[in-house]
This record gives C-alpha cells, sequence and structure tokens, in this order.
C-alpha cells in the first residue's frame, strides 16, 4: 500500500505524507546507500534520539541537532564535556534528552575506536548488510519489519562495543535509511532508483 502525492501524482510510500520536509527526506535521501563515517554516525545518533517519538520530530530539529554537534563530525563530537551536556539538555532547539545526549558522546569514543580497528565506520557497518536473498519480493506497508535478524545482530555487537540507544528496531530503521536494504514498497517510485543505486553502490572493505 503506498500513498500518492497530491502535487506531483508520484506515488510514494504511505510514511512519507504530504509535508514538504518528509517527501524531500523520502525521495532523496531514504535507503540510498551511504558510506560516509560522519553521516552514518549522525543517523545512527538520531535514530537514538527518535526513538519513542515520530522520525518528522527529528527531522524538523536535525539542522539545530548538527549545529550543536559539528556536523556530526565524531572526533569532536568525542571531545564534548559534561558542560556540553548541561548546556544542550537547555536548547529546545533540539530533543532535551539527557541520556541521548550524553549516549551521542559516548557513541563517538566508541566510534572513534570501530574506525582504528576497522578503518572506518562504513566498512564496519555494510559487514552487516543482509544478503540479498533475505527476503522474497519488495515489502508491503504489512509486511515491513520493526527488526530483522542483521538489526538483531548490529544492536548485539554495537551495545558489546559500548555503544547505547543502539536497540535492534533502532538499527533496523538505521540500516533502511542508509540504504544496506531497500524497504521502499513495491508501488513506490523510489524502489527502482533505490535498487538501481545499491547495484552501483562499492562496499566499503
Amino acid at each position: 500500500m503506498a500513498a500518492i502525492a497530491i502535487d506531483d501524482g508520484k506515488t510514494r510510500c504511505f510514511w512519507a505524507g504530504s509535508d514538504a520536509l518528509y517527501v524531500d527526506y523520502h525521495d532523496g535521501e531514504w535507503g540510498r546507500p551511504v558510506a560516509d563515517d560522519n553521516r552514518l554516525f549522525e543517523k545512527l545518533c538520531l535514530e537514538g534520539f527518535q526513538s519513542g517519538l515520530a522520525w518528522i520530530t527529528v527531522l524538523r530539529k536535525r539542522d539545530r541537532f548538527r549545529e550543536v554537534f559539528h556536523k556530526f563530525d565524531i572526533a569532536r563530537v568525542a571531545k564534548m564535556t559534561e558542560a556540553d551536556i548541561e548546556r544542550l539538555v537547555l536548547d529546545a532547539g533540539i530533543i532535551r534528552h539527557r541520556g541521548k545526549i550524553a549516549s551521542t558522546i559516548n557513541n563517538a569514543k566508541r566510534a572513534l575506536e570501530i574506525q582504528k580497528e576497522f578503518g572506518s565506520l562504513a566498512t564496519y557497518i555494510w559487514r552487516f548488510e543482509p544478503a540479498a536473498d533475505h527476503r522474497s519480493g519488495a515489502p508491503t506497508r504489512e509486511t515491513i519489519a520493526a527488526e530483522t535478524e542483521a538489526s538483531r545482530a548490529l544492536s548485539k555487537d554495537l551495545r558489546k562495543r559500548g555503544f547505547s540507544f543502539v536497540g535492534p528496531t533502532t538499527c533496523y530503521a538505521f540500516m533502511q535509511a542508509m540504504g544496506l536494504v531497500n524497504d521502499h514498497v513495491g508501488e513506490c517510485f523510489c524502489r527502482a532508483e533505490i535498487d538501481a543505486a545499491r547495484k552501483k553502490f562499492k562496499r566499503p572493505a
């Protein structure tokens, strides 16, 4: 099941709705494969902030998140301090959750460790890409999973490495958004574009 955007007649995933910000995110970002460490780190952190909320809430605050977390530059975020946490819990431009703010700084430190071990965060993350035959056909509104074997494996390994706010549902939303899977529904005009992008994408190694 998909939704039709009234303004252009294109068939999109049911969740895109009609909010211009959300439609742009759906059309231009969601599901397109990413190999940039800072973008992967940003998304992993923002998915943690989104937990319990609607993604549009985070999306509307994303620019401010990028400002206060140094464009999610991993090395710079890792140097943030308790004083930064105290400052950010008062910043109405972001989601003022002390635990999630502290988690972002902690996760940056853990991401640095992964970069040292694997050469890049991207190399580590893409190790968890599901096999091409992990399911048959395009998903529908009824069959899109909340979590998968691959997201549970990623979540378990991240937590073992000291990351927080990285449960299997959060990890699957991250994998969907960063192109490790193509979860655009079959009727969505983006699905073929994402399939083509994933075929051309050079997996980091």
